[in-house]
């Protein structure tokens, strides 16, 4: 039975859902207006009025859960917005500002309610929008409205909610859309009783005395209301916008579901114990194989790969139900940049390029920091003032671009400048002053980036609002790792740098290799392999300490994962090698044998006294015994590294 805690607890997340709606709307509808903000006639004037209704939206639902401190930020940017659509003033390059830390300290403010934090403090922004808002009833006051029909009357509309209602398909939404059909709603608030919650609506329009009575029955109440309508709250064209903005608060179309994060991960675990029960499914058919008649087997055979068909559809589809559009990171760039690029006297524009690729609504979450601090880094260090470029025979304007694309099972982001490049030479000169380099000899890209993603570089002697004291790069790196992804780094001097981020969709059910080491398995996933080659023991060579083999023209460092975790190796004519990493920072993990490729479940370790270094995870193959998952990535960098860049 549904308590008035779950009715209120339910109300709040819609609440919350559609505000990260209204935010991430809010967001684009900014940049469109601060396109056009220096040509005042291409001023885009569907996004000024896009812009206002949405304030005007989270202004009313935010005022329902009684969330006065969003309230009043929406208040006072749509107060701004009114006159700036009156033409009562200008839309500035100050207005603009202060709209763009209003909309933060929105989120922050929404943000904190959602975790029980006290709100933020927000005195400075309201400060700031109200400087740029002319006194009210200045130039074209807002139109009032028509009189109303002779008919029309004020009404205070009560909804009491129950259990039983709802099993009926009465609820808040409901009630809205009746009201919506007969008049305006004017306002509406919930109230909290002794004996639950209650919603009460103003409006305006006519309930004659047939249609109330037959609305009892549904746990609505009306009867006549003093209150005027207030034409300023409602702007030009009251009804036509009261009623959009009303809908607006309602759950989206019927097409549309939310649904909890917490309940597609239950779902995808109960999937994950499906693809293990199939595993030991297999198990079981491979012993009784040889017992069943040829004739009889070969249904047997048809029914197990159709089963394995239909769980992978399934876990495919349920992994695409967690999938969120990368706008939700890219679309707040332009506002870091903007913010920066003013400080450190530098002008860049941000492209956005494939905004609708999707990925694990959990990986956006963890990648929003990374992504922060590689457009910071590109502002502060990639990009020249306007008047270095200009001498470099560059435009005065650089150009950030945010990319991103799906690649089989896997989702490729890439951030890339068009600036001065990293200065090998500087980078090199910090990290051998810092202990990190000793070795001589050629640096290329995948080198480079492994000195500036050590913990403790930086080649600023102060940190700024852009860079911290060296752990920025390392931070991006680490947390990549933990995703299963890679990074990898372009970069020419004088003409730019490009950072390329590989994530899988998903971080629950993975494809992976499986491999033998002495009398232990493990699996490796697939997506960090960049190949696989066979290695005949008489073609390694020993470089001091290290083995490396030939490899497409140079030689490749080799780490046996037998030395690693002191396994007694049981090889056979050949090392299995997979091959991880690229170009100069490429090393070769070496086992035993491979013995296939599996569909598995990750199972990450949580227990900080069991963490190893190089262990994602484990899972089950389907036999009772667990399986280590390998992390390639880890167990390449723990290789050789004094032998890379000296042996080449």
């Amino acid at each position: 039975m549904t308590t008035d805690a779950d009715f209120l607890a339910g109300f709040m997340d819609d609440y919350f859902a559609e505000c990260d709606e209204h935010l991430a709307a809010i967001r684009g509808l900014l940049l469109a207006l601060d396109e056009g903000l220096d040509d005042r006639e291409e001023i885009n004037p569907a996004a000024l009025e896009d812009l206002f209704r949405t304030f005007h939206s989270i202004k009313g639902i935010s005022g329902m859960v009684e969330l006065r401190e969003a309230e009043m930020l929406a208040h006072h940017m749509e107060s701004y917005l009114r006159v700036v659509r009156q033409r009562a003033t200008l839309l500035t390059k100050d207005g603009l500002d202060a709209l763009i830390k209003g909309v933060d300290a929105l989120e922050r403010t929404i943000a904190a309610r959602r975790s029980g934090d006290p709100a933020p403090a927000s005195d400075h922004v309201l400060g700031l929008l109200s400087a740029v808002t002319p006194a009210t009833g200045s130039a074209n006051p807002a139109p009032a409205l028509p009189p109303p029909s002779a008919s029309a009357a004020n009404w205070r509309v009560t909804f009491v909610p129950s259990s039983a209602l709802v099993s009926r398909g009465v609820n808040v939404d409901s009630v809205r859309a009746r009201l919506r059909a007969v008049g305006t709603i004017v306002d509406a608030a919930p109230q909290v009783r002794p004996d639950g919650v209650a919603f009460e609506f103003l409006v305006a329009g006519d309930l004659p005395e047939a249609l109330r009575e037959q609305w009892r029955e549904d746990g609505i109440s009306a009867e006549a209301a003093d209150r005027p309508v207030d034409p300023d709250a409602l702007g030009p064209e009251p009804q036509r916008r009261a009623s959009e903005d009303t809908a607006a608060h309602a759950i989206q179309p019927s097409h549309v579901v939310r649904v909890d994060l917490t309940r597609l991960d239950e779902l995808m675990r109960m999937i994950g114990d499906l693809v293990i029960t199939r595993a030991r499914m297999d198990e079981t058919l491979e012993k009784v194989e040889r017992h069943v008649p040829p004739g009889e087997w070969r249904p047997v055979q048809e029914n197990s790969a159709a089963l394995e068909r239909q769980l992978r559809d399934l876990r495919e589809g349920v992994v695409r139900l967690r999938l969120v559009p990368v706008s939700e990171i890219f679309r707040r760039m332009p506002f870091v940049v903007r913010d920066l690029a003013r400080e450190f006297g530098k002008d860049v524009r941000v492209e956005l390029r494939g905004q609708d690729t999707e990925i694990d609504k959990f990986l956006i979450e963890r990648m929003l920091d990374p992504v922060v601090h590689l457009v910071r880094n590109a502002v502060s260090h990639g990009f020249e003032t306007p008047a270095e470029r200009e001498a470099a025979g560059k435009p005065r304007q650089g150009t950030l671009t945010l990319a991103a694309a799906g690649a089989g099972d896997m989702v490729v982001i890439e951030v890339s400048d068009d600036g001065r490049g990293i200065d090998t030479a500087q980078v090199l000169a910090r990290a051998r002053a810092a202990g990190i380099v000793a070795a001589e000899g050629p640096v290329d890209d995948a080198m480079l980036l492994r000195i500036i993603c050590a913990p403790g570089f930086s080649t600023r002697d102060e940190s700024d609002r852009a860079s911290g004291r060296g752990v920025g790069m390392a931070v991006v790196q680490t947390t990549i790792d933990e995703l299963n992804g890679s990074l990898s780094l372009d970069t020419t001097p004088g003409q730019g740098t490009r950072f390329t981020i590989e994530l899988p969709l998903t971080l629950s059910i993975t494809d992976a290799l499986l491999a033998v080491v002495g009398d232990r398995r493990f699996a490796v996933p697939q997506g960090a392999v960049r190949e696989v080659v066979e290695v005949a023991p008489d073609g390694l060579r020993r470089v001091g300490r290290h083995e490396v083999a030939p490899f497409r023209g140079g030689m490749l460092p080799i780490v046996r994962l037998s030395d690693v975790f002191g396994i007694e190796a049981r090889p056979g004519r050949a090392l299995h090698v997979f091959v991880v990493g690229s170009g100069l920072d490429a090393v070769g993990l070496a086992v035993d044998r491979i013995t296939g490729q599996r569909e598995i479940v990750v199972r990450s370790m949580t227990d900080a006294l069991i963490d190893v270094p190089g262990v994602l995870g484990a899972t089950d193959l389907g036999d009772g015994r667990v399986v280590l998952i390998l992390d390639a990535a880890a167990l390449a960098r723990r290789g050789p590294a004094d032998l890379v860049g000296a042996q080449r």
